[in-house]
Order: C-alpha cells, then sequence, then structure tokens
C-alpha cells in the first residue's frame, strides 16, 4: 500500500484519493488546514475506471483539479441524500459546464427509489438559484435497494450493504486485481458489534474507510445521530481482518490538534490506521499471483 499526495501515474491496480473528508458542515481555518474542511467526496479508480462516491464540497475541488481529463461518463455512487454529501453537485463549472458529459446517480437507501426527486427539490428556488435542468450536463439517476449488488461494463461488480443511520445509508466496496476497498460513511455502530453481515462485507479487505466522527466521550451525547467511533472503527477491522482503516467523515468542531491526538492514539492500537486528509491517495497496486 502506497499512501501519498501526488498525482496517481497510469497504474492497473485499486486507486483511491480523499477530496472531502468532513461531515454534516463544511469548515475552514488554518486550524483545520492539514485534514481539510471539504464534505464527503472520494474518488475511486479500478485502474483507469472512474467512480465517485458522494457530491459534497469536496466534489468541487475534484472536478477542478482533474479538469480536462474528466470522462464523459460519470458514475456517482450516493451513500445517501442528506446536504453535506450532495451540497457540491453544481458547484464546478468544469463537472456541469459539458453538454457531452453524463452523470449517473446511483442510489441505494430509498427502497429501490432514485435520487431524482430529492436532487430536483434540492436544487431548485427558494433553495438554490438553478435546477439541475440549467446546466448542460446531462443526468440520469437509477435507485437500488442497499444490499443489492451493481453491475457495470467491463464485468465490473460493485457491492453494496445496508447500513444504520437516520433515513438509511449505503456501504460500498470495490474488488480490482486482487484489492478491495470498503466505503462505510453515515453508518452507527449496531450494538452488540461488530454486525456479522458488516463483518462478512469488509472480509480481507485492504483500506477500509470508516465513519468515525466522534471520540467516545462526544458519541455519548450524540447516540441516535447515525455515526461511529475509530474504535469501533478498529473493532470491525480485526474481526474482518482488514488491513487498513481511513477515519472519515470528521468532526467539523475537531482540529489539526486534536485530530493528530487522535491519530496517535489510534495508531498505537492499529498502526496501519489514518485520519483520511484532503488530497491524499492510496495507491493499491495489483496483488502478486
Amino acid at each position: 500500500m502506497q499512501k501519498n499526495v501526488e498525482s496517481r501515474r497510469e497504474a492497473d491496480g485499486l486507486y483511491v484519493r480523499f477530496w472531502g473528508v468532513r461531515g454534516s458542515s463544511c469548515t475552514s481555518g488554518p486550524e483545520f488546514a492539514e485534514f481539510g474542511g471539504n464534505t464527503p467526496c472520494v474518488e475511486i479508480r479500478l485502474g483507469q475506471r472512474l467512480f465517485i462516491i458522494d457530491a459534497g464540497s469536496g466534489i468541487a475541488k475534484m472536478a477542478c483539479s482533474l479538469a480536462e481529463s474528466l470522462p464523459l461518463h460519470i458514475d456517482l455512487l450516493l451513500s445517501h441524500l442528506h446536504m453535506d454529501h450532495i451540497n457540491g453537485l453544481l458547484l464546478s463549472r468544469q463537472l456541469i459546464f459539458n453538454a457531452e458529459r453524463t452523470i449517473h446517480t446511483y442510489c441505494g437507501n430509498q427502497n429501490g427509489k432514485s435520487a431524482a426527486d430529492a436532487l430536483d427539490r434540492q436544487y431548485s428556488p427558494p433553495l438554490y438559484p438553478i435546477t439541475l435542468d440549467d446546466v448542460p450536463v446531462r443526468f440520469v439517476h437509477s435507485g437500488f435497494k442497499a444490499g443489492d449488488s451493481l453491475r457495470f461494463e467491463d464485468n465490473i461488480l460493485v457491492r453494496t450493504i445496508p447500513l444504520k443511520h437516520p433515513g438509511g445509508s449505503t456501504g460500498y466496496r470495490f474488488d480490482h486485481a486482487g484489492r478491495a476497498v470498503c466505503y462505510l460513511s453515515d453508518l452507527e455502530h449496531t450494538i452488540p458489534w461488530p454486525d456479522p453481515a458488516l463483518v462478512e462485507f469488509v472480509r480481507d479487505a485492504d483500506l477500509i474507510i470508516f465513519d468515525g466522527m466522534f471520540c467516545d466521550n462526544d458519541y455519548t451525547d450524540c447516540k441516535g445521530w447515525g455515526h461511529s467511533t475509530w474504535n469501533k472503527g478498529i473493532e470491525l477491522c480485526r474481526a474482518g481482518e482488514v488491513k487498513s482503516m481511513a477515519i472519515f467523515h470528521l468532526n467539523p468542531c475537531y482540529d489539526d490538534g486534536q485530530l493528530n491526538i487522535i491519530e496517535r492514539e489510534m495508531q498505537r492500537e492499529m498502526p496501519t490506521a489514518f485520519i483520511a486528509r484532503e488530497r491524499h491517495s492510496v495507491d493499491l497496486e495489483p496483488k502478486p499471483e
């Protein structure tokens, strides 16, 4: 596993890059510069095949950075439709001002219903000055039930799982070239923990991106909000024999100093775990046969 901040080289492995790592709301200021302040967006590449998970404000940073290299067909996998996961969708000229581009959204937390109605409500007056129909890019919306597997061209299969979160949320698993990455944002740990179905879902993964929004002390006052802790992430990793974990959906109140303290404490328990930072990447080379 290679973790860095550089642009990806041509490769056939499984690649992850973080463009937005905060939960609930954006944050800014010098005290948040190291980890970043944008809401969720993660770039996943299976070889050169691009998937984007969630459309928080980080998606605008991603589009500006990738610019002309963005493909004309984009698959956007949504964990759910809370504001912090969709508030960046129309923020980037590079992404939406191309009439030849199609953005295909996938939503699994609405019992088979697509994201179309929810996005149309959000992106319309008086909540927003323009609608999805006002921009050149074409949107196509697909719904599925969390737990279904999504099939794409080139025989790509993306597995999904329902997560415990108000209104529901969807976890995703990507398998490619002998490697596996799981995205588990916006979940609250169950009692007992870890959930056996989730353990099998993450089994032998190289990396899980895990919602660690709260420390144990803060979680006590926020039960039922749909978020978890790094401690529970480690328990899940141990049960599923996961190699590494990136803590994600960071509390907007936790500054760089606090997060560095949390990371050091976490790494005493699991040395391969880390806290996700904007623009950092993980490049998993194909597994030797």
